[in-house]
């Protein structure tokens, strides 16, 4: 997966770290360093004896032997097969471990010494640090959670009431971490295995402001961890390491606009000017930020606002300029210099900014800007926020009557927005419930990082729908789309679930794909995979992959997503059994959303 000429090291730790030597081929070499401490890039140069360029270099040496560090990082060439015989010879820490305890696990040591050895022989250069973790930190600095198995690791309710008894410490010291990793351009990336939570929402800072990856799953040994990893070194088919490293954005824009900040994994550079906003949506204050990673995928959020400039300086001035500087070092080792400029037309007074609105961009930008302030202020009360904004936008361009809820419409340039809202709030990107803290860590962070089309998906999940008499088709996301004759197709970006029906279940378990005068069912059931299978072509990470039926267990996975037309409450559900699935949920449906937000339109007219 690596190139042949890709520099890399080894790094192992349990109780203690251990920095392993790729020079000696005889045994298994290596540093250690005492995991209940935490390392300055001085301590760690000491300690390894890691010597500047111009004491260490001979005219004998290579190239990659003048560097300081070449003890302990090589090329891939030369370190693969010293590094595979420490893997297959890694042993469990020795330590006495007593009964009903989890690992000592020094996790917040590990990745101080890992940067200490980047910055000694790499500053201020690109490059990665990946973190493989099976469990939680339990020794050392960034702690989460004692080692005796009694003592639960924090929840939502823990950190919202204060009682999270190592949280803020461990936050604290990673977002250190992460302001160290960000000044130097490297890039922290995770890959964890373990069915209980391992830090993440502590240590969400540091893959936040590198722009590193995180691949979240059970364990080490799944099909979805591994394929995932690949895919990390490999994103764009047929090209390897195919992503930016230690690069700088600067925008800058002429004298109508200005910039009000950032949205995604990024940090300030404080490059202030005339330019720069009175307000700040996400990293602001700023025309320019340091993006110590990107890849082909990376989307970043950048928010403009008018300057205050009278009206006839603006009629003689129909175009706005924005420009894009990034300047970056290639995986390839090469500098380069990337510049995008554009114009747009400015809106005059009297033309009507509905008709040119992109409901599906301002849906992923409000998303992002509520994301953002959570990420601040986990007690920021994002559904309020997002309600607020949809009745302001609704009171500003619909069309409706004054005290007359009935009258309310929307013109088709955003007739999907309060959709969008409705799901968004609904979302594990602002709801909590269910989700444990590393998820919801993890899920924030994908959020940021993907596309608008993907960003779409996570917000409203697409639903599709197969029959045998007809063609499969795009569906409402609603619980009337259940059919029993009906397969259905659900993508959430994480998940990707097929929904078998009542009836189609019921043929499966007789076996009637399996008989010879049954084959065009066998292939009707065929299509939804068929379906995933492309879907899962240029997913990263890959998603969790759900056969389900009518009254199986993960079928909540599919009703948790639906709008509930048809629950529990409603009279549809008791007058008709082919209304639809009845979903048990005390959630509003969107009809009812829709009616308060009439109503909330009309009284503020």
């Amino acid at each position: 997966m690596l190139p042949q000429d890709a520099l890399v090291g080894m790094i192992t730790y349990g109780k203690n770290v251990n920095v392993h030597e790729r020079t000696n081929t005889e045994a298994n070499a290596f540093s250690c360093f005492n995991g209940a401490k935490s390392y300055t890039a001085a301590q760690v140069q000491k300690t390894l004896g890691l010597l500047s360029n111009d004491l260490r270099t001979r005219p004998d040496q290579t190239l990659v032997e003048q560097y300081p560090g070449a003890r302990y990082i090589g090329d891939m060439a030369h370190c693969e097969f010293q590094f595979t015989l420490i893997f297959e010879q890694l042993l469990q820490d020795s330590f006495p471990l007593p009964k009903y305890s989890r690992p000592e696990r020094c996790t917040g040591a590990a990745i101080t010494v890992a940067q200490g050895i980047l910055e000694s022989c790499f500053p201020k250069s690109g490059g990665h640090i990946l973190v493989f973790t099976g469990g939680a930190c339990t020794h050392g600095p960034g702690k989460i959670v004692g080692t005796a198995l009694k003592e639960p690791i924090r929840s939502h309710h823990d950190i919202g009431n204060d009682s999270a008894k190592y949280y803020k410490k461990a936050k604290a010291y990673y977002d250190t971490l992460a302001k160290r990793a960000a000044s130097n351009g490297h890039t922290l990336d995770f890959f964890i295995g373990s069915y209980d939570q391992v830090g993440m929402s502590e240590m969400e800072a540091l893959p936040h402001m590198t722009g590193g990856s995180v691949i979240l799953s059970d364990s080490f040994s799944t099909a979805i961890f591994k394929q995932s990893l690949q895919r990390f070194f490999v994103k764009s088919p047929g090209i390897e390491l195919d992503f930016a490293l230690n690069a700088t954005l600067e925008v800058k824009v002429s004298k109508e606009l200005k910039v009000l900040g950032l949205v995604g994994h990024a940090t300030s550079l404080n490059t202030k000017n005339a330019s720069v906003g009175d307000r700040e949506v996400g990293t602001g204050a700023t025309t320019a930020w340091k993006l110590c990673s990107a890849a082909s995928n990376s989307s970043y959020a950048i928010y403009f606002d008018m300057a205050n400039t009278n009206s006839q300086t603006s009629a003689h001035t129909p175009l706005c300029y924005i420009q894009y500087i990034m300047h970056y070092q290639h995986a390839d080792g090469t500098m380069r210099l990337n510049v995008t400029t554009v114009s747009r037309a400015m809106m005059q007074l009297g033309q009507q900014v509905s008709e040119s609105f992109d409901q599906e961009a301002a849906a992923v930008i409000v998303a992002r800007e509520a994301v953002s302030r959570i990420l601040k202020d986990d007690s920021f009360d994002a559904v309020m926020w997002l309600d607020k904004t949809l009745v302001e936008l609704c009171t500003k361009f619909g069309d409706y009557r004054k005290a007359d809820p009935s009258s309310f419409r929307l013109s088709t340039h955003l007739s999907l927005f309060p959709q969008f809202m409705f799901h968004l709030r609904r979302s594990p990107f602002v709801q909590v419930f269910n989700n444990s803290p590393d998820e919801s860590a993890y899920i924030r962070h994908v959020f940021l990082t993907e596309q608008v089309s993907n960003t779409l998906v996570m917000i409203q999940p697409t639903l599709t729908s197969y029959s045998l008499d007809r063609d499969p088709e795009p569906v409402l996301l609603d619980s009337v789309s259940i059919k029993p004759d009906c397969i259905l197709l659900l993508d959430t970006f994480f998940h990707i679930l097929i929904y078998h029906g009542s009836q189609i279940a019921d043929w499966r378990r007789l076996g009637y794909h399996e008989r010879d005068d049954y084959e065009y069912f066998m292939e009707f059931l065929e299509l939804p995979r068929q379906e995933a299978a492309e879907i899962l072509v240029d997913r990263f990470p890959l998603p969790r992959f759900i056969d389900t039926e009518e009254g199986g267990s993960q079928a909540r996975f599919l009703y948790s997503k639906l709008n509930p037309t048809t629950s529990y409450k409603t009279d549809a559900a008791k007058a008709a059994t082919n209304a639809g699935a009845v979903i048990l949920t005390d959630d509003v449906s969107l009809q009812d959303f829709m009616k308060y937000v009439n109503e909330a339109v009309v009284k503020e007219a």
